[in-house]
């Protein structure tokens, strides 16, 4: 099956560059352009692509925006966002998680990693590496914003105690492979603990799981384990 790309950037020969790569991939195939957000949010809507690969800073309606406006979107639900920044120094990139980004890379990325981080965001995985993850926590998840959602508690409580403990390693930046080894059981059992904890969190994918888990305060950041 073929994964549908809508890139999202306001310089036109970075978006060249991007679907030369994109389409070169047999699995893959850029379906549209956008050279702004407000573009990016009305080219998801009619095209319905599976990722759109969002710039976080354009002009007029930015990435944060569009991103927002998308995934607000019931209608838009599957379609996937990963941003493109540099994370180090984007504070942005938080707030485009909360408002329900599936990860980012940095525009150094190599080619093959960018073909790469499409496929995994295509699967309802997220790209936060444990340095990533790290990173968000200590500077921006750490503080989060405040939230109206009172019924969160009690989704955190309708956690098994094993969903609850994957949920704290996979916001701890490990993957279900390293889950899985820590824990000695399989990835598939891990997989499915994972999954059964974002349906019940109601998490888009593994991105808003790490998210929620901060802002819920089912995990603290720094170095206490919990």
């Amino acid at each position: 099956m073929t994964i549908r790309v809508l890139l999202a950037d306001d310089q036109a020969l970075l978006r060249y560059t991007f679907r030369i790569l994109i389409d070169s991939a047999d699995d893959l195939e850029v379906v549209g352009e956008a050279s702004d957000g407000a573009e990016a949010v009305d080219l998801a809507g009619k095209l319905r692509p599976d990722i759109v690969l969002m710039d976080i800073r354009m002009p007029g309606t930015d990435g944060l925006a569009a991103t927002t406006a998308i995934c607000a979107d019931p209608d838009l639900s599957a379609v996937r966002i990963l941003i493109l920044t540099t994370f180090e120094t984007d504070e942005y990139v938080a707030r485009a998680l909360r408002a329900g980004a599936s990860g980012f890379l940095g525009k150094d990325v190599t080619a093959d990693a960018l073909l790469d981080g499409i496929r995994t965001i295509s699967t309802g995985d997220s790209l936060l590496s444990p340095t990533a993850t790290k990173l968000l926590v200590g500077r921006f998840l750490g503080t989060p914003e405040p939230t109206s959602d009172e019924d969160l508690p009690d989704q955190i409580n309708s956690l098994t105690a094993r969903e609850r403990e994957m949920t704290i390693l996979a916001a701890r930046g490990m993957s279900n492979t390293e889950i899985a080894d820590s824990l000695v059981l399989s990835p598939l059992t891990v997989r499915t603990h994972i999954q059964r904890a974002m349906h019940k969190l109601h998490a888009r994918d593994r991105a808003q799981l790490v998210v929620t888990a901060y802002q819920s305060g089912l995990v603290h950041p720094g170095p206490s384990r919990n």
